[in-house]
């Protein structure tokens, strides 16, 4: 049944229906209910529905009542679990809740598109991919203001509902993060050089310490240290992440090997400069970019999905 829990920021807010309680998904359900939502939460295995019981939150082991509460409280269902369990979540989603409101928070976006129109789930769909993490995962990791600040990108695709994607902005800005609208192809170009590849690379230098023995892993410091971060993820939720995004990231992979094989070339000529240099300076537009709101456009407007795309590829952030 829908409980009333503390008063949302909207009187039209939606509840908050959350499918998968690893890292981002349980994070999720902290933050919509930290921000007045009234939110429940599902999980297949039994241990973070218990551990989240434990902690205050409403959680379940049964997919179908969780979604047919979800069905009868109109709740925004979000798809929190890893790539390979997509498929037979959205299954569920069609037999059980087929006209809810959807979104994800899968770090891929084509792939989970092209899943939830197989499912006819399109017309209510809405992706989301928060930019957000840690190499911890489970429940137990999650923190409710992890998106604090975080980049969400909530899809622009064609025929996306403006109702269901100001559903989906409003829950990512409730949650503290600011919005990037992007269609689903860019999204997934972008993450491939922004963390897929910062993956791959990851994995590749933790090797390189390792292949030095004990002494150079006793030398490591600050730059192995952080350079090495996200190889302490769980190794299949990296390879649900990078296999997914195959295609963009194998472009990534191959324009950085590039790069690294010109930089061997130099410096065996005895010079480091070039790619220094422009390292640095790419690491400072990162650095000094500024978050430019999107302006002269809503949801439903003439145009607005083509608007909205622009503005993310200039990179403002959408507000309320």
């Amino acid at each position: 049944m829908c409980q009333p829990g503390r008063v949302p920021t909207s009187a039209s807010t939606p509840p908050v229906c959350v499918l998968g309680l690893g890292l981002i998904g349980g994070s999720l359900l902290r933050a919509a209910v930290a921000a007045g939502r009234e939110a429940w939460g599902y999980n297949r295995s039994s241990e973070p529905v218990e551990a989240a019981r434990a902690d205050g939150f409403d959680a379940s082991t049964d997919l179908p009542a969780t979604l047919r509460r979800a069905a009868e409280c109109d709740a925004l269902v979000v798809v929190a679990v890893p790539v390979p369990a997509v498929g037979a979540v959205l299954t569920a989603v069609a037999e059980h809740a087929p006209h809810v409101a959807l979104t994800d928070v899968v770090s891929v976006k084509s792939q989970v598109a092209a899943l939830v129109a197989a499912h006819g789930l399109s017309a209510r769909f809405v992706g989301g991919h928060p930019m957000a993490g840690t190499a911890e995962s489970g429940w137990s990791a999650g923190f409710a203001e992890l998106f604090r600040d975080a980049v969400w990108v909530v899809t622009v695709d064609d025929d996306t509902d403006p109702d269901v994607w100001t559903q989906v902005a409003d829950l990512a800005l409730d949650c503290g993060s600011v919005v990037v609208p992007a269609e689903s192809g860019e999204h997934d170009a972008a993450v491939a050089r922004v963390s897929h590849l910062p993956h791959l690379l990851a994995e590749a230098l933790a090797l390189s310490g390792a292949a030095g023995g004990d002494l150079a892993l006793g030398l490591a410091a600050g730059s192995f240290r952080d350079g090495t971060r996200v190889a302490g993820t769980t190794p299949t939720l990296v390879d649900a992440m990078c296999e997914g995004n195959a295609p963009a990231l194998l472009t990534a992979l191959d324009e950085t090997l590039e790069v690294l094989r010109v930089a061997r070339e130099q410096l065996a000529d005895g010079s480091t400069a070039e790619l220094t240099a422009a390292g640095h300076a790419a690491r400072r537009r990162f650095e000094q970019r500024d978050r430019r709101p999107v302006t002269g456009v809503a949801p439903g407007d003439e145009d607005w999905l083509a608007r909205l795309r622009e503005a993310g590829r200039r990179g403002e952030v959408w507000t309320r």
